[in-house]
């Protein structure tokens, strides 16, 4: 891997690829490794600055269903599109591509994959050896401002730095991902070019986000993360849809793999009225065995007061929001806790309401929805059905993806078979 600001100029590559992040670096390895002389163009000062912060810094590297058409089902409806691409490259082959490179890995809750590390730096490390083995050449600080097009012949003969600098290629992929994290460098900029360029392009907006909360006592969890719960989302007293998981307690509201989940269906539920999400913190008991319970609780404790019993059962800083929200007075010994009283608690452990206010910004997302329509893609090959040597890869596309690693899986595959076809000659 060549880096210096000088590299490039002067220099009609074969590939430039605009974007370091994971779709960008593997596209440029990709067309290397197949003997195509190569230039990765990044704004920031170093490449794959979301990649180290993505699940939380140990990188959720794939999801572990190696059945085809069962992962494509997750990506919401568009999976007519994405065959052709992941028929050539899915999970069996990233995880061969890690493990061949010495970065083993392992499956926890929802097939989800992680280095075996715990460290996003391994799957950065694998990626930049990558680069250095294909001897791409790396430019960082390069910001591009436009694409420079032939209009007779329909073709992308340049691209335009900040710098004033034109830089020239046979092929580009572009790899610049949506506006999710501005602050590593997800901007949007690839979607004001590919509007100027005449593809159709759906706003972003945040998809895998973070909830609000209205209600006070939140705050008072901040941190907190409860493994197994049950959430149900209400409208106007209506079941509209039930999940089970994990969620963490923010100081606005609610996160976790769960909650970001279900955050497009909260955010179009909002659309037409208030949501409230039903938190069932034992959703393993039924509403009479969880009465049973308390019984039994009570009966052991007879005489503590009924504040400090229920941290037995309850995470403790749960069950002082659940005392608060109870009708029973804290200093209440346990065996003055009525029949009514009891019941009434057992209620609310299994339909703790909590009110939506809304959702944090493109700011605060993992990814976000929107994007260049998928029906202006060759999926075979990710090329723009407009220029033909241009290739659209990762986050640039508009589709939809659940949390658990199918973001970068989409990023593996898009940006491979982008490599790998843009590397051939046409």
């Amino acid at each position: 891997m060549k880096n210096g600001s000088k590299q490039g100029v002067n220099t009609i590559w074969d590939v430039v690829v605009i974007g370091g992040g994971p779709a960008g670096m593997m596209a440029a390895g990709r067309a290397s490794e197949l003997g195509a002389k190569v230039l990765l163009l990044e704004k920031n000062d170093s490449l794959g600055k979301k990649l180290l912060i993505t699940g939380g810094g140990r990188c959720n590297v794939t999801n572990a269903q190696f059945d085809t058409r069962k992962l494509l089902a997750k990506f919401k409806g568009n999976d007519q599109f994405l065959f052709s691409a992941f028929s050539q490259w899915s999970v069996k082959e990233t995880l061969d591509f890690f493990h061949s490179r010495a970065m083993p890995t392992k499956i926890e809750n929802e097939l989800r994959v992680f280095p075996e590390s715990n460290t996003a730096q391994s799957v950065w490390d694998t990626l930049v050896d990558y680069l250095k083995k294909g001897n791409v050449t790396v430019r960082s600080n390069a910001s591009v401002i436009d694409f420079v097009t032939d209009v007779a012949t329909k073709k992308i003969i340049a691209v335009k730095l900040k710098n004033g600098e034109e830089i020239q290629a046979k092929k580009f992929v572009l790899a610049t991902g949506g506006k999710s994290r501005p602050e590593t460098g997800s901007t949007g900029d690839g979607f004001k070019w590919l509007t100027k360029l005449g593809h159709t392009v759906t706003e972003p907006v945040a998809s895998l986000v973070p909830i609000t909360l209205s209600d006070k006592w939140v705050k008072t969890l901040s941190g907190v993360t409860l493994p197994e719960v049950k959430l149900t989302l209400l409208q106007n007293d209506k079941k509209q849809s039930a999940h089970k998981g994990k969620i963490l307690f923010t100081h606005v509201g609610v996160s976790g793999p769960t909650i970001l989940n279900m955050s497009s269906d909260i955010a179009e539920l909002l659309k037409y009225g208030e949501v409230i999400i039903s938190l069932d913190l034992f959703p393993a008991d039924d509403y009479g065995k969880l009465n049973t319970k308390l019984q039994e609780l009570f009966k052991t404790h007879t005489n503590k007061k009924f504040k400090n019993v229920l941290g037995e059962i309850v995470l403790g800083a749960v069950a002082t929001v659940v005392v608060e929200l109870s009708n029973i007075k804290a200093d209440t010994k346990c065996n003055s806790v009525t029949r009514i009283e009891r019941l009434a608690l057992v209620q609310l452990l299994k339909a703790i309401p909590m009110h939506v206010s809304g959702l944090l910004g493109v700011d605060k997302a993992i990814v976000t929805s929107g994007g260049v329509a998928l029906s202006e893609v060759d999926f075979k090959t990710m090329q723009s059905r407009l220029y033909p040597n241009l290739y659209l890869v990762g986050d640039i596309l508009d589709i939809d993806r659940p949390s658990g690693g199918y973001s970068l899986q989409l990023c593996w595959t898009t940006g491979y078979i982008s490599g790998t076809h843009s590397a051939t000659k046409q």
